[in-house]
């Protein structure tokens, strides 16, 4: 089906990429239709605010609330993995996705590839919505990619393990300093590793080869794709709704 449409490596890095930067485009469009011209082309302390969305475009795309809110709302814990607020905040996103997710995909596959990007975002933004009132991005899901890595490294002695794990903690430094910024959540950042760790310990970092370990793989990456389809749906409802009235 939507195979077709995607390179025949790295599936699911691409698919997450092209879906984020669909709703930027989307986000960045209804900035600027409702009146956000100078807001989406302000360039900001080095240009770190060009391209900015409206909060209230986030909000009704899905962006993640408040715990109380995402729990009625549910779908927003999913949302806010593929949402961005500026030019700048979804390039380097999806720089570090190109740069490590082909590698996870290799590893894992792209069915288990997309569920760890997915439980992982979800996870950064469960603990984000119980202090955060407003959050999106997918950075969250990056780190908990690096926590797999890292977990899943751990278990080897090889020179060329020894230099992936040393890599990983390089980004981790970088990440952490970066979290000390205003506006970045460094919760997301800590509940997308930790979740990713975890992932790593307990999943086999191999394809699947079994036919039962391919029937798991499928499982997980389509009912991962089917929860966002339904979290899409319920944003478009919202959409509707908000543009009707």
């Amino acid at each position: 089906m939507l195979s077709r449409f995607l390179p025949t490596e790295s599936p699911a890095t691409y698919g997450i990429l092209s879906f984020s930067c669909l709703l930027y485009v989307i986000s960045l469009l209804w900035t600027i239709r409702l009146g956000g011209e100078d807001l989406a082309s302000r360039g900001g302390l080095l240009g770190f605010d060009i391209g900015n969305v409206d909060g209230r475009v986030l909000s009704v795309l899905g962006a993640s609330g408040p715990l109380a809110i995402n729990l009625i709302q549910p779908w927003r814990f999913v949302m806010a993995i593929f949402l961005h607020a500026s030019l700048m905040h979804i390039g380097f996103n999806m720089w570090v996705l190109m740069d490590i997710g082909p590698l996870v995909e290799r590893i894992y596959g792209t069915g288990r590839t997309l569920f760890i990007y997915v439980i992982t975002g979800i996870g950064g933004y469960l603990l984000t919505s119980v202090f955060h009132s407003i959050a999106v991005g997918g950075s969250g899901a990056l780190l908990g990619l690096v926590g797999v890595l890292l977990a899943m490294s751990m278990g080897y002695k090889s020179s060329g393990m020894q230099m992936l794990r040393a890599s990983l903690i390089r980004w981790l430094v970088y990440v952490a300093i970066f979290s000390l910024l205003p506006g970045v959540s460094l919760l997301a950042h800590a509940g997308g590793f930790a979740g990713g760790f975890l992932v790593g310990k307990i999943m086999k970092d191999r394809p699947p080869q079994s036919l039962q370990e391919q029937k798991w793989a499928t499982a997980l990456g389509w009912g991962t794709a089917v929860v966002v389809l339904i979290c899409v749906a319920a944003v478009v409802r919202e959409v509707l709704q908000v543009l009707a009235s």
